[in-house]
């Protein structure tokens, strides 16, 4: 296998005894987790035994941090001052720095959630300033980006470690932003189809978007919903498509 890539999903979304996803058997699959921090998602308790599962499973744990929305989950915007965001960065990742030594673990990378995620991927200042703030605490942690958009030109002018993400179960624009959701096809369900994209664009090392056009980028993990009904099903069907097609699924190195 000359190819390998890995293979993450958003989990740790449930809140007190309201539950979300089937975080266990997305592990027993995917080789990172993106754990919510507890302002989109989430809860004390959530994230213990969310990353002591994932340890056990011998997968990577990662922060996941996103806007103080629990009534949105995260994916409403919001507008906050770059001193705020920077705070709330910080909050949140020391949070779950704090929550992965209790479990056992250390925490292997940093991605942004929902609409944090999807207004950085716009906006180089507030990117910046999201990565910055992760850095200050976490130096050598990799950062995970949405391939092609301005969250990679700012990873790598700041020479921090960094992997470029695409989506199995999100469209793209032509921009490689992704389709908003309240648009027609932006949220994909079929596992069939998710899986021969996916197997595409690894293939092509290429995001392809909803009109059909490829945009060269760097693919070295991708990213399952926990929240998607269909999640487990799309995980284990692109795992098995890279798998079959020889590349390699592996935890970022």
């Amino acid at each position: 296998m000359t190819k390998t890539v890995d293979l993450n999903a958003d989990m740790g979304e449930s809140f007190g005894d309201w539950v979300m996803g089937n975080d266990a058997a997305l592990l027993d699959v995917v080789t990172s987790a993106n754990i919510a921090c507890g302002f989109h998602a989430g809860d004390p308790d959530v994230m213990a035994k969310t990353m002591r599962l994932a340890i056990q499973k011998g997968v990577g744990i990662g922060a996941h941090p996103g806007f103080p929305d629990l009534h949105g989950f995260g994916r409403r915007r919001m507008h906050i001052s770059p001193d705020s965001l920077r705070n709330l960065i910080h909050y949140q990742l020391g949070a779950a720095q704090a929550m992965a030594h209790a479990a056992g673990g250390k925490l292997q990378h940093f991605k942004l959630h929902g609409a944090l995620a999807n207004m950085a991927s716009e906006n180089p200042d507030m990117a910046r300033t999201c990565y910055k703030a992760a850095l200050d605490i976490a130096p050598e942690i990799i950062i995970l980006v949405l391939a092609c958009t301005p969250m990679q030109i700012v990873v790598e002018d700041l020479g921090c470690n960094w992997a470029g993400e695409i989506f199995a179960d999100r469209a793209y624009n032509d921009d490689a932003t992704l389709v908003d959701r309240s648009l027609p096809g932006a949220v994909i369900h079929d596992p069939e189809h998710a899986s021969e994209r996916v197997l595409e664009m690894v293939r092509e090392s290429a995001i392809i978007s909803l009109s059909g056009k490829q945009i060269a980028a760097q693919v070295d993990t991708i990213c399952m919903h926990g929240d998607t009904p269909e999640a487990i099903e799309i995980a284990r069907l692109v795992k098995s498509s890279l798998l079959g097609a020889e590349i390699g699924v592996q935890q970022l190195q």
